[in-house]
């Protein structure tokens, strides 16, 4: 069962932004622009999911030390993007991966317990899909890995086999929140090895059960987005409103997403409702 956290004092409403599938200076304008729309009261708390297309990589905010090889990388014939996140952490390959991201203020706590009370809802949603997450153990040589899925620590969610399923980044500007992550679903494995030059790459069993395993991408997206929606409804005691980016807010994000990205080309998305 989902149950509310007491922690929380955010907005009673938040806006329900519906999967954009677009390149990832797209997506990292994206949430830049809601951080900072929310920090100057001109936009609600925001949950959103999304798809980076064509794949890409992320790299955290302060990593500057990128691979060589990463420059020859091409994926389906065509190069592989490196997009640098607002947040921090190490890289994250986005490819068979859904990315969530949630924009707030107001919850009460350390920048550990905000961060906790958010993961709950995925912890809570993916509980709804038959997956049990939970915390990783703190290890050290975090910051020797290029690879943000090499290894999980104390704040990424794993499952039962110790597999890391979900990476999280968290950014504050004043009182306002942005958190989000990458949610691998069926990564490429032998994409991942070219990325980060690993002869394995961890546990490559399937992440999801069987009933999930056998849904279309498109559903599969669709039903856990529609779970984890339900989950930050009941974990923090809100009401999701669905609402389109409009072309004012496009005008806005596309101005200035060219900050966000190292070297991938973009247009604007189309948005699907889920």
């Amino acid at each position: 069962m989902t149950e509310a956290i007491d922690a929380v004092e955010t907005s009673p409403t938040w806006r329900l932004i519906p999967h954009l599938q677009a390149p990832g200076s797209v997506q990292m304008a994206i949430d830049r622009w809601l951080l900072e729309q929310h920090r100057a009261g001109h936009h609600p708390p925001a949950l959103r999911f999304y798809t980076w297309s064509p794949p890409a990589i992320s790299v955290g905010y302060h990593q500057r030390q990128l691979p060589e090889h990463w420059a020859t990388l091409r994926w389906q014939d065509a190069p592989l993007a490196v997009v640098r996140r607002p947040s921090g952490g190490r890289a994250v390959l986005h490819q068979g991966d859904l990315t969530y991201a949630m924009v707030t203020s107001g919850l009460k706590g350390d920048r550990a317990t905000v961060y906790r009370i958010l993961c709950e809802v995925l912890i809570q949603g993916w509980r709804s899909l038959g997956v049990a997450l939970h915390y990783g153990d703190a290890q050290g040589g975090y910051h020797q890995h290029t690879n943000c899925f090499s290894l999980a620590t104390a704040a990424d969610l794993i499952t039962a086999s110790g597999t890391k399923m979900i990476g999280s980044a968290q950014l504050r500007r004043g009182a306002a929140i942005l958190q989000h992550g990458s949610m691998r679903l069926h990564p490429d494995i032998a994409l991942a090895q070219q990325v980060f030059l690993l002869d394995k790459l961890g546990d490559e069993q399937p992440l999801l059960p069987a009933p999930l395993q056998s849904l279309a991408d498109d559903v599969l997206r669709r039903v856990i987005s529609h779970a984890l929606a339900q989950a930050a409804e009941a974990v923090l005691n809100i009401q999701l409103q669905e609402q389109p980016l409009t072309m004012a807010e496009w005008e806005q994000i596309m101005a200035e997403h060219d900050a966000a990205t190292l070297g991938d080309g973009a247009a604007m998305p189309d948005q699907t409702s889920d």
